[in-house]
């Protein structure tokens, strides 16, 4: 069995037998004797299915049945209650209760109900219509390292607790990756709400927040541009959330340390927000995956009923050298010019070369190209990473924080190229296999999916 099974009932032995059980089955568990917390974790997105008594010590589980499925519709419940009349089986039933067991029930039986239960929830999620991608959307796409660095650092924090600080310039796609964040996750059936300055201007501001996301996904948008008086408003909210928790995320394109210095940015809601931290990388930095970005709104415009139209080998090197200061929402929108203008199925380098010098701060980057150095590259974006600290010094431990910087990336792709063999992936490095197992432990790398690169 594969899922998460959240247990209420008040005796002590019943959840640990269940807890043991469904564990050994594969499965993860939460137990508790109230329904309160059974009702907190429900609100807040977590389990897939729902094993709970009826008589509790805060509560009737049957009564609890309609707001379950108001706020997780779907969501299947099991009943089992020592109150094995036929009175308690029909209130079940009415209550739509995915099923009902009357104690002493069998383990065997319940363990198989619950793999019913888990089974049908997977099966409801895979033929769930997927949402029409909304034109205004950056769309998760790219195959550089970089790229997946990221995916994989969403994919670890996305059905944790953990607050989420997203960085990155303006057009990268921050909000797009803090949607992702709630969509895929346990909390996904519940609200997604972005919060403005506006709606932390009145006292009771915060309390509405809470009261409308109800335990799902809260997205401050540009932290650094909220009000001083407002962020402490948000300290407060994010203490004492009531009693739905939600999510908290939180977007910026400032660099928040020099902020913080300045004093635009509170230290204290910084810290409560960077639970974890996104960045969000450049379109220069990920330039393979223009391609691949451009073939992708090309096939959009063309879905949305625009003329089938492809890049000229001459246009899609133009695309790959320019700057994009705007970076992906400024391709996005070039796309769209050039779908429209371009008089041709293949759009040329002329066209590209037309609808980008009619933009603002063009600085294409063709003297960086494919012949400059490594050193002189890692020259470039040290000197980048200092500028963004305006007067001031990056904070210490720069040197280890660097070398992390380069090593990950070097042995993941190492790996990759000797296809997971840890034995070949040292003797191309240069370094004693046990060295090298200990990196791939200390820098997280997975390595059970390497593939060979073709």
């Amino acid at each position: 069995m594969d899922g998460t099974v959240l247990v209420a009932d008040d005796d002590r032995t019943i959840r640990t037998v269940l807890t043991q059980a469904l564990t050994r089955a594969g499965c993860k568990v939460h137990a508790t004797s109230s329904l309160t917390t059974l009702m907190r974790w429900v609100a807040e997105g977590k389990g897939d299915v729902v094993i709970s008594d009826v008589v509790m010590p805060d509560g009737n589980g049957l009564e609890m049945l309609p707001k379950i499925s108001q706020d997780r519709p779907g969501l299947p419940v099991i009943v089992i209650s020592a109150q094995n009349t036929i009175m308690t089986a029909i209130q079940a039933a009415e209550a739509e209760a995915y099923d009902y067991l009357p104690k002493p029930f069998d383990l065997p039986d319940l363990m198989k109900r619950t793999a019913r239960a888990l089974e049908q929830r997977q099966t409801m999620r895979k033929s769930a219509p997927v949402e029409e991608e909304r034109p205004d959307d950056l769309p998760l796409v790219g195959r550089t390292p970089v790229m997946q660095s990221l995916y994989r650092v969403v994919a670890r924090v996305m059905n944790t607790d953990l607050p989420v600080l997203i960085w990155g310039e303006s057009g990268t796609g921050k909000s797009l990756i803090a949607r992702a964040l709630h969509d895929f996750s346990d909390r996904r059936t519940l609200p997604f709400i972005t919060a403005t300055s506006g709606d932390l201007q009145e006292l009771e501001g915060p309390a509405r927040l809470l009261a409308r996301v109800k335990g799902g996904t809260l997205l401050i948008d540009e932290i650094a541009d909220v009000p001083a008086d407002l962020q402490a408003r948000i300290v407060r909210m994010m203490d004492t959330p009531g009693e739905y928790t939600p999510r908290f995320l939180a977007t910026s394109q400032s660099d928040l340390t020099a902020a913080m210095k300045s004093g635009k940015m509170r230290k204290d809601l910084y810290y409560r927000l960077s639970g974890a931290t996104l960045t969000v990388p450049a379109l220069r930095e990920r330039v393979d995956d223009i391609p691949l970005l451009a073939e992708h709104f090309l096939a959009r415009a063309e879905a949305a009923g625009g003329s089938q139209r492809r890049l000229s080998k001459e246009a899609a090197e133009i695309f790959r050298t320019y700057s994009w200061p705007g970076n992906v929402r400024q391709l996005e929108n070039a796309i769209r010019r050039l779908g429209l203008t371009s008089r041709a199925p293949e759009i040329t380098g002329s066209e590209v070369e037309q609808v980008l010098g009619a933009q603002p701060d063009l600085e294409p980057m063709r003297a960086a190209g494919d012949t400059e150095k490594l050193g002189a590259s890692v020259e470039r974006h040290l000197r980048r990473y200092f500028d963004l600290h305006g007067n001031m010094l990056p904070p210490a431990g720069l040197y280890a924080r660097i070398l992390r910087e380069v090593e990950a990336p070097l042995i993941e792709i190492a790996l990759e190229a000797t296809g997971g063999n840890q034995a070949k992936c040292a003797d191309l490095l240069g370094i004693n296999r046990n060295t090298l197992r200990k990196k791939i432990t200390d820098l997280d790398i997975e390595v059970t999916r390497r593939r060979k690169l073709m």
